[in-house]
């Protein structure tokens, strides 16, 4: 029988059954160390108790009414991120890259409205926005544009952590906002040099451009803040988040303070799911276990002891280009293409992703394990050497 599956996956041949915290468990009753938390999704591991009550509890009551009506689940999760983000506005939707699409629609109206007739937003080469048509036009990956030209116009182009050639932009009337990921995930794990996010603050106030912050995999915990631009002493105009916010329950959101609070009306956006019941009690149980169990005062601790571990492990090496990371974000980047070893990995029940064809990407459960941490770094500094020593 033929795959009844589109091609958009070059799926792994594996099938996970069930989970538990940092493992996850195959039809065959293998088990697996999950150490990229279903990309940043499952911050709080697989099966968390207090997550999947919630998501029964809410099922037996009610999952869907749709937006046409007051929702309590949904205006208790929009208190929960404003109170801890200090942003002013929520719009709820499925994902990631719907998230996005809801602050390039926020730019776009908010520069109608100063009368640009082209408004243009700034982003980055070597960033990830999602795969829609908008989306994927404002990703600086020209693998992810191929095929799918022409994009949607009105996209800026600079390098990543350069705030000289975003300066250089500054006299161009038709710009309107900046979009960027506090640290890039996708593009390998890049954390820019502190100051940066302050320094693009100040340039959007100077020239009245919306800040945009795509925290879909930073957000919630995984570099050491609730949000990562919490590392410095700013607030953003609009956020996006998504991945942890539902512990692996569809569930996207876009903030929007200041004067950006306003800017979307009844009719210019919506939403058939997003923001439903059963999604918002999710969001509101992971908000609560994070909260409850103090997770994330020890992310940044502990992920610098992982870098530092790896580093250490890996130090003497010919073929490792840098270890990097922020929290619960780390790259390992080799001096050659890498992605074998996501299949090597797997053999040996340990779950990984390559990102940009060289990098070995982390993005492990908060709930790991001080054991489970000590299993990775040795199988994996292990493969590495292997793999590089062939």
């Amino acid at each position: 029988m033929s795959n009844p599956l589109m091609n958009t996956y070059a799926r792994l041949p594996v099938t996970f059954e069930r989970g538990d915290g940092a493992t996850l468990t195959d039809t065959q009753g293998k088990t697996y160390l999950d150490a990229l938390s279903g990309i940043a999704v499952c911050s709080l591991g697989h099966a968390h108790p207090a997550i999947s009550e919630a998501i029964c509890a809410q099922s037996k009551k009610l999952i869907h009414t749709s937006n046409l009506y007051q929702i309590e689940n949904q205006q208790q999760l929009a208190d929960k991120l404003i109170d801890l983000s200090a942003m002013e506005r929520v719009f709820f939707c499925n994902s990631g890259a719907e998230a996005n699409e809801t602050a390039l629609k926020i730019a776009r109206k908010f520069g109608n409205e100063q009368n640009i007739a082209n408004p243009s937003v700034i982003v980055m080469n070597n960033s990830f926005h999602g795969r829609t048509m908008a989306t994927l036009s404002a990703t600086g990956n020209d693998k992810v544009h191929e095929g799918f030209q022409p994009l949607v116009s009105g996209f800026i182009r600079v390098d990543y952590d350069d705030i000289a050639a975003v300066e250089h932009h500054t006299q161009n009337k038709d710009i309107v906002a900046i979009l960027v990921e506090p640290v890039q995930g996708e593009g390998g794990v890049h954390v820019p040099q502190a100051g940066y996010l302050t320094a693009l603050r100040k340039i959007c106030d100077e020239n009245n451009w919306l800040l945009m912050l795509d925290e879909i995999q930073t957000g919630l915990g995984r570099t050491g803040e609730w949000f990562a631009f919490q590392h410095e002493n700013i607030t953003p105009d609009v956020m996006t988040l998504a991945k942890a916010l539902g512990n692996g329950m569809p569930i996207g959101a876009c903030l929007a303070k200041g004067r950006a609070t306003n800017v979307l009306v009844p009719g210019n956006h919506g939403t058939t799911f997003g923001g439903n019941p059963l999604a918002c009690a999710a969001g509101l149980a992971v908000i609560n276990v994070l909260e409850t169990n103090q997770y994330i005062p020890t992310i940044a601790k502990k992920g610098l002891a992982l870098v530092n571990q790896f580093k250490s492990t890996l130090s003497d090496q010919a073929g490792i280009v840098d270890i990097r990371g922020r929290g619960y974000m780390i790259g390992i980047q080799l001096d050659r293409p890498c992605a074998q070893l996501v299949g090597l990995a797997l053999e040996k029940g340990l779950l990984i992703n390559v990102t940009r064809g060289d990098t070995v990407r982390l993005l492990p459960p908060f709930v790991m394990s001080t054991e489970q941490t000590e299993q990775l770094i040795h199988e994996l500094s292990e493969l590495i050497h292997d793999f590089l020593n062939q």
